[in-house]
């Protein structure tokens, strides 16, 4: 699929109607001003629009995590386009290919979302194949059997859940009403990837076996996709007192944590923790500490695929050049033929 294709509708879609929209009232006014009117706004659970006036670090931060989460999307269809045609079943086949299909419209919508801050797709694709841009740690781990597939979809959908569904409430409207369809979509790979997992626990003892595995394999990664703890975090507070963001990374984990180990428990499975426990008092499962010199290193390319799923996006960007330069050739080709 050739990205840059395609987001030309996408973007259109996000910035109709914003060249009609009021001009900027905050101009001649003195940042001091222009900064407490703006936090105002924020305050009072007003959506941001391109052409409002923002501040300059607010931009670069949904730049920021609007493009990363745009890059987890694409990259994110890799370790599970690899089991398409190794899918059980016909039925498993045509959903798992549904989803990735969906994982792909995901990352159109967000690059078109990310356009409307002034940052073109071009720039952003060019950052992920260069190796600067950051995309979720998780993708950088192999799928190697079946059950990964219902692991990703359990889990990490799972976790992805758990930090989108506060972003549909975001203060920039275009990021917010992106999510919202976006988390839809979501909600059903998170249902179809335990059902996978449901069906494997309540087969054959090699098949729960493979289940379990994946488990032991994906726990661990799952919980990092939140991100540092908050002590080491370096962008929340601004996140939180803009409210891009609805809770903190730990505060995000937690609920991850809480909603999902009942799950496990009812497929019989055994997370692989020996800290995790039942938390009475505060009704909260408490869990052991993460390795974090694992997360870190994984973020810096050195995890187990990070060189593999760049080299697989570089070469469907080469693959896609011609479909670019055709729909340049007869975009001219239509301009020539229309009468002025």
């Amino acid at each position: 699929m050739d990205f840059r294709f395609f987001c030309d509708i996408l973007e259109r879609m996000y910035t109709q109607g914003l060249l009609d929209s009021k001009s900027d009232s905050s101009v001649g006014i003195e940042p001091e001003e222009r900064l407490r009117r703006f936090q105002a706004r924020i305050d009072a659970e007003e959506k941001i629009e391109p052409t409002d006036w923002m501040p300059d670090a607010y931009r670069r931060t949904l730049i920021r995590m609007i493009s990363q989460h745009a890059h987890s999307e694409v990259v994110g269809m890799l370790p599970e386009g690899n089991w398409i045609t190794r899918a059980p079943s016909l039925r498993r086949k045509a959903a798992l290919l549904a989803k990735v299909q969906d994982e792909g419209g995901h990352g159109l919508y967000l690059y078109a979302a990310a356009e409307t801050l002034g940052i073109s797709r071009e720039e952003m694709i060019e950052q992920l194949l260069a190796g600067r841009a950051k995309y979720s740690s998780i993708f950088n781990y192999p799928t190697l059997s079946w059950a990964d597939i219902g692991a990703i979809g359990w889990l990490v959908d799972g976790a992805a859940i758990m930090n989108q569904i506060p972003l549909c409430r975001c203060s920039y409207g275009p990021y917010a009403r992106a999510m919202i369809r976006i988390c839809k979509e979501e909600s059903f790979h998170q249902r179809q990837g335990y059902e996978i997992m449901l069906t494997l626990s309540r087969g054959t003892a090699q098949q729960k076996a493979m289940a379990q595995d994946a488990l032991d394999r994906w726990w661990w990664p799952s919980l990092m996709m939140f991100g540092p703890s908050d002590k080491e975090s370096q962008h929340s507070d601004n996140s939180l007192r803009w409210k891009i963001k609805r809770f903190s990374n730990d505060e995000l984990r937690q609920k991850f944590v809480d909603a999902t180990v009942p799950q496990g428990h009812h497929l019989g499975l055994a997370f692989p923790d020996p800290d995790l426990a039942y938390d009475a008092q505060p009704g909260h499962w408490r869990f052991g500490a993460i390795n974090w010199g694992e997360f870190r290193d994984v973020l810096t390319g050195n995890g187990p695929c990070n060189r593999q799923r760049l080299q697989q996006r570089r070469a469907a960007d080469e693959q896609g050049a011609w479909v670019r330069e055709a729909a340049i050739a007869y975009g001219e080709k239509h301009s020539r033929r229309s009468p002025p």
